[in-house]
């Protein structure tokens, strides 16, 4: 029971503390999982670090702005961007209820949108906080059809019924709410001319609707014919089965496996609780095949960077400007920058952060984190307790017991298998 623990408090956050984890141990398995989903205690932790309030669009007001204003604003942005990526690391850190912020973090992976197209960390954020605001699910699709973010990401303010553009429409049936394969190519023309007439006010962070760009004509989508607009079109696509089966899959495909299909039983539990996402995955832990899923899943590089943060008694907001610089490179060398998804389909996971590469970034990286902490004495077990490892295999544990240096030892432990996969 207290591996089960380990690893439920693993997948549902960013890594336990010991605290944490012998907390678990005295409440058991089924009330701790009904705490991550539901809690009801304020989140005492998360108060110690406050959302940071972003200053206007550097280039606000401007409509033609000089070569030398464009250059400022970019380093404006870039700092910017560089503040709440910071801010969102350490409130990852620090907040108390893990399986919430680990959730949202799911999500931002979901719909997919990255700062260096949208250039602006205004509508990123303004995007971030829209997730953490959303109830369930569908609130959320709702909010994100018309997201700023999400809306230039895809060109979808370019999408008029003079000038189609099929992004945004293509990307919601097929990666938002229904999956591959689940739609033809009609069905994609169809959802493209229901979302136009969205355009996006930059200098006020916002989305509206222009009537005169809107095809207000009759559209056949998955067989229906109706004058679906963009709201009407989500709350259709909310109502296809596909839609809650999807969702099902893709919370599987990160909380428990990501090369094992989600078995039916278990999908069929959590499309009972759809669309509050919570309640899915509080189905999903309390499923036989979750726990029956253990050591397969490979940390994401946040996930790896936060854990440690966390279990080491570390902040990502009071690291200094080197080390941040350093941490944001080195999460951007692993390929996990928050706010920077490489692409609208979001992160990779498995083996694919287990590279030749990524190996050694994480090693070095895991280095200058062991750094920062001042142990004098170190043992394999002692680390073990500390990085709430289960056990280490015994080939890990030869090499840990060779080394005597405190940071050599952490920094052997960070980047062991047995802390990498879950």
């Amino acid at each position: 029971m207290a591996d089960d623990l380990a690893l439920l408090l693993r997948r549902a956050g960013f890594g336990p503390t010991p605290s944490e984890l012998a907390a678990a141990k005295i409440a058991g398995y089924d009330a701790t999982v009904a705490t991550l989903t539901a809690p009801t205690a304020p989140d005492v932790g998360a108060l110690l670090s406050p959302m940071p309030v972003l200053e206007p669009d550097p280039l606000a007001g401007l409509s033609n702005p000089t070569d030398a204003q464009r250059a400022k604003a970019s380093v404006e942005r870039w700092e910017q961007t560089k503040r709440i990526t910071q801010w969102w690391l350490d409130r990852l850190t620090v907040a108390d209820h893990q399986t919430r912020e680990k959730l949202w973090f799911f999500w931002h992976g979901h719909w997919a949108t990255s700062v260096r197209k949208v250039i602006r960390p205004q509508l990123m954020f303004l995007q971030h906080r829209s997730l953490r605001s959303s109830l369930d699910f569908a609130v959320m699709a709702h909010k994100m059809i018309t997201d700023p973010a999400l809306v230039s990401w895809l060109d979808g303010q370019t999408n008029t019924r003079d000038a189609p553009n099929e992004n945004l429409g293509r990307e919601l049936m097929e990666l938002f709410m229904l999956g591959i394969g689940r739609y033809t190519e009609r069905d994609v023309k169809a959802a493209g001319r229901a979302l136009t007439g969205w355009k996006i006010d930059y200098d006020g962070a916002r989305t509206f609707f222009s009537p005169a760009a809107h095809d207000a004509g009759k559209k056949n989508i998955l067989g229906v014919t109706r004058n679906f607009d963009a709201h009407s079109l989500v709350d259709y696509l909310l109502k296809q089965d596909r839609c809650p089966a999807y969702i099902a899959e893709r919370l599987w495909f990160r909380y428990a496996s990501s090369t094992e299909p989600i078995p039916k039983s278990t999908r069929d539990s959590m499309v009972y609780a759809f669309p509050n996402s919570a309640s899915m995955l509080r189905k999903l832990f309390e499923d036989d095949a979750f726990l029956a899923s253990a050591g397969t899943l490979v940390k994401q590089p946040t996930e790896w960077f936060v854990g440690a943060m966390r279990q080491l008694g570390l902040r990502p907001g009071e690291l200094s400007d080197d080390m941040l610089d350093y941490s944001l490179n080195g999460l951007e060398r692993l390929g996990q920058l928050p706010f920077a998804p490489p692409s609208v389909e979001g992160w990779p996971a498995g083996a694919e952060w287990l590279t030749v590469g990524a190996a050694h970034t994480r090693l070095n990286f895991a280095g200058r984190i062991a750094q920062l902490v001042h142990a004098q004495r170190l043992t394999p077990e002692s680390m073990a307790h500390i990085l709430t490892i289960d056990t280490w295999t015994n080939r890990t544990y030869a090499a840990l017991k060779a080394t005597t240096d405190p940071q050599r030892l952490l920094t052997l432990g960070l980047a062991s298998p047995e802390y990498l996969v879950t």
